[in-house]
């Protein structure tokens, strides 16, 4: 083996890979972001559970009861309420992960040294999370019980205490897949719509047929019209497969409108079709829009959406960030319409995000096409 010949080439190729200023930031940037996000918002512990509070009994013991709660740092009282039926609807529009009822007589029970029983609801459609959660709620009401009892003299086992019946809402039996499953099939469609858009538009460039579209009396808006419909097309093929296979492979059904579950998925996809031509205006060859879809977008996304770790749980950067992508929206839209059976009612808010967030990428992603194509 030459060494001058092998050496020449080595030098050709670090030449070619500092000369390439887009691929710089992928390779040296973007793990730095990844390894930023991923060490924030992977974190496993549940904080700033949002609970509402239904006291019936309003005593000092009562409040002390749900104290315990809030000064554990896990709970936020987040809203009362006094109708124990109202408290199903706090649950389903997800102003609350947890429901906390304390009944007439358990300050009175708590006093005489008789056994106390509260209602906890959880929102099981997040299923490691409502298991984390009732554990702490056993901690809670042990600790509770053992600081009443302890003053007392005598067997403390002859003694009544407090007893919390825990019953999780949704996902009774807190499968984790009932949670996964449907963000799973999010991330599916994103990878579809985003990358395979970007790659295709960027083929198109380097065989050199998009060029000769736009030379034709095909305008602008008609190019790209003509190039996104088909994903679109495809997307709602991959999103019914999905929904198949998550119904009857794994047993998940959709407990809500599947025309409310079509109308969020066609506006998620304006953001990540939109994102898609932006990352086709911004990359030469498919390589670059498949680093580029991969390191900048899908990954960040899939750390602070929600996909995996609740965002509740992030710093408050985070958390401001995380407004801001679309796949959050989405993703607690299909979850709330498969799991909870949510309707429009409460899911106008993502609606609205989603089509303002998706509208604005789309916009951009035209505007910049065109610009590139004059």
């Amino acid at each position: 083996m030459n060494r001058q010949r092998l050496a020449a080439v080595v030098r050709k190729e670090f030449q070619q890979f500092v000369k390439d200023r887009k691929l710089l930031p992928l390779v040296f940037v973007a793990p730095v972001l990844q390894l930023t996000f991923l060490g924030f918002a992977a974190s496993l512990d549940v904080k700033n559970i949002a609970v509402v509070l239904c006291d019936q009994d309003k005593t000092s013991e009562s409040r002390a009861f749900a104290a315990a709660f809030t000064n554990s740092g896990y709970f936020t009282v987040e809203e009362t309420e006094e109708d124990q039926r109202r408290l199903g609807e706090h649950l389903n529009d997800g102003s609350a992960a947890m429901a906390l009822v304390i009944p007439h007589g358990f300050g009175e029970r708590v006093v005489t040294r008789r056994s106390a029983v509260v209602q906890v609801l959880l929102d099981g459609s997040e299923g490691n999370s409502a298991a984390i959660a009732s554990g702490y709620i056993g901690q809670i009401v042990n600790r509770y019980s053992q600081e009443k009892l302890a003053a007392v003299a005598g067997d403390i086992r002859r003694l009544g205490g407090v007893n919390a019946e825990a019953r999780a809402w949704y996902n009774p039996t807190l499968v984790s897949r009932r949670f996964m499953v449907p963000g799973v099939m999010v991330l599916i469609l994103l990878i579809t719509t985003m990358l395979l858009t970007s790659m295709a538009i960027v083929r198109e460039k380097e065989i050199g047929t998009l060029e000769q579209l736009l030379v034709t009396p095909l305008r602008p808006a008609e190019v790209i019209v003509g190039k996104l419909l088909p994903f679109v097309l495809i997307g709602l093929i991959v999103s019914t497969v999905a929904m198949l296979v998550i119904v009857f492979g794994f047993g998940i059904p959709v407990r809500g409108s599947l025309f409310l579950l079509l109308v969020m998925t066609l506006l998620f996809m304006l953001a990540s079709l939109g994102l898609g031509l932006l990352v086709s205006t911004v990359s030469k060859t498919q390589q670059q829009a498949m680093m580029i879809g991969m390191f900048f977008i899908l990954q960040p996304m899939m750390y602070i959406s929600g996909f995996v770790f609740p965002v509740e749980n992030m710093p408050e950067v985070l958390q401001w960030l995380a407004a801001f992508i679309p796949m959050k929206y989405y993703l607690t839209a299909i979850r709330s319409i498969m799991l909870k059976g949510t309707g429009l009612a409460d899911l106008w808010p993502e609606a609205l995000a989603l089509l303002v967030m998706g509208s604005a990428i789309l916009w951009m992603s035209v505007k910049r096409f065109r610009e590139k194509a004059d």
